[in-house]
């Protein structure tokens, strides 16, 4: 359980850094968009942390993590290697690729750990 606070929490409040300044930035032609994806990716950090407080009730929205995290680093990996994207850009997509794995790697640590609590005795029973 440990593994899974500790990413989670790690994970939100990296987000919170990186993503607040872009609120600073000119947000181009498109407004509406750029602080939508601005504001959508703020709260899902929110949401990192309030799973951080409680991973055993959270446990089910972590696979939910894994694809917020997905959506955007593979479609960047992608955007990349046809050269539509920067160097910086793709740093931001492994990232959040490495996110996606720890938070699977969570889930599934969890799940091992809730399961044996599960079988075993209580303690002095």
């Amino acid at each position: 359980m440990r593994f899974a606070r500790r990413v989670f929490m790690v994970a939100g409040v990296y987000g919170l850094l990186v993503l607040l300044p872009l609120y600073l930035k000119d947000a181009g032609s498109r407004p509406e968009f750029y602080y939508g994806f601005a504001g959508i990716a703020l709260v899902w950090q929110i949401a990192f942390l309030v799973i951080s407080r409680d991973p055993v009730r959270y446990r089910p929205l972590m696979i939910v993590a894994v694809l917020e995290k997905v959506v955007f680093g593979v479609p960047t990996v992608v955007l990349y290697l046809q050269g539509r994207v920067d160097a910086q850009m793709l740093a931001g997509a492994v990232i959040d690729l490495i996110l996606a794995a720890l938070f699977l790697t969570a889930w599934v640590r969890l799940g091992s750990t809730i399961n044996q609590q599960a079988v075993s005795p209580p303690a002095g029973g």
